[in-house]
């Protein structure tokens, strides 16, 4: 079995350690979901998160024998399939508080939801790899870019922006921070952020102009960094105050694996603010090996790209790979107060279906990169026997 597995082999570990380890805080956080919400069962959340990692690293391991380089034809396929995903997302028309909250399409037959967003920056960061890629020993015109590149990027980012911010903007920076490195001209760079925050300024104006025409979540947003500069417990920090008596609780060594008293009293216990049920009962030192653990991911990702010979194999691994140790670590920002509240989860840890899904199709193609015989070749090499090579390389 493990002659199988192929790639890094310290990535596939600690991604193995992270998947086990999440099954004893999901499985005690899930009591809020049953006792105070009433739904379903403690141990039929466990079964589903067990079946949902499953299927994430059945995704993972047939993702990791694809070739590499054959994703960048498929990221061009891809590309007007998640635009359509995304504006059927957006035309749903989905409020919660008479807010703008279509972020999620149900799969019919097995009834599982699934958020069109994490699939989109995906696709997003591996066409921007395999543009970028392309650019080397070349000094591109903003023209050139113009349509191929960045209206791509706009048109995804701009339909994710009206109901999550936070993952427009992470995908937005995200994509900067690639064009930055693979030598893009930063004059253009410049020019792009500023039609940017035009944009962005003329969405509040229009909204703030015409309230009552377009559902938003605007005044969300507003008030999640009002409450966060104020520090006040009003209504929106009632998840910040439980999640900071959470760990405050939680000392040194915790209460012990299961033990968690506010588990019962923060509404998102099992998914964005599980890492305040971790530290309070695991304590400091569980916190900090959490940690730790990221950045040893974030340690091999950063080994991954640096051994890549192909450019686009290091794009693709900055790109995939960094992504996940921000969310994470800006989860555990959210749940330390050191930001506003974003609903960005624990990636491998919180219960939930696609995010864990993407996060190990992103892993899968990570280790297709860092298997042996695909860093040996070179670009042209590589491309042989690839039938969408020439999809990829005429776009």
């Amino acid at each position: 079995m493990f002659q199988a597995l192929k790639g890094d082999k310290v990535l596939w570990g600690i991604l193995a350690l992270l998947a086990i380890f999440s099954f004893l805080p999901v499985f005690s956080a899930s009591t809020n979901l049953v006792y105070v919400i009433g739904k379903g069962t403690p141990w039929g959340h466990l079964v589903k998160h067990f079946i949902i990692l499953v299927i994430g690293f059945v995704l993972m391991f047939s993702v990791h024998r694809i070739p590499f380089q054959y994703f960048k034809g498929i990221s061009i396929l891809m590309l007007p399939i998640v635009v359509f995903l995304l504006i059927y997302t957006a035309t749903q028309g989905t409020l919660i508080a008479g807010a703008n909250a279509s972020r999620w399409i149900r799969i019919p037959i097995i009834g599982l939801s699934f958020q069109t967003s994490t699939l989109a920056s995906v696709v997003l960061m591996i066409y921007s790899a395999t543009y970028l890629s392309k650019l080397i020993n070349k000094t591109p015109t903003f023209n050139s870019s113009l349509i191929r590149f960045w209206l791509p990027v706009f048109i995804i980012v701009l339909l994710i922006f009206p109901s999550n911010l936070s993952t427009a903007s992470f995908l937005f920076t995200m994509v900067f921070m690639l064009c930055f490195l693979a030598g893009y001209p930063i004059r253009y760079l410049i020019t792009i952020l500023g039609v940017g925050i035009v944009t962005v300024l003329l969405f509040f104006l229009l909204i703030k102009t015409f309230p009552g025409v377009f559902h938003n979540r605007v005044d969300t947003w507003i008030n999640r960094i009002e409450n966060f500069r104020s520090g006040k417990s009003a209504d929106g920090n009632y998840q910040l105050e439980r999640a900071k008596t959470a760990i405050v609780t939680g000392k040194i060594f915790g209460l012990g694996a299961g033990k968690s008293r506010m588990k019962n009293f923060l509404p998102q216990s099992s998914s964005d603010f599980i890492y305040a049920i971790i530290v309070e009962e695991y304590g400091l030192l569980g916190g900090i090996g959490l940690i730790i653990i990221y950045l040893l991911l974030l340690y091999r990702i950063v080994v991954i790209s640096y051994k890549t010979t192909n450019v686009f194999g290091k794009l693709t691994v900055i790109g995939l790979g960094v992504p996940v140790i921000l969310q994470a670590l800006i989860n555990i920002g959210v749940a330390l107060q050191v930001l506003p509240v974003t609903g960005q989860n624990l990636p491998m840890i919180s219960s939930g279906g696609t995010s864990a899904w993407m996060t190990c199709i992103s892993m899968g193609i990570i280790l297709s990169i860092s298997a042996k015989r695909e860093i040996e070749k070179e670009d042209t090499h590589s491309d042989e026997n690839n039938p969408l090579s020439i999809l990829s390389e005429t776009y």
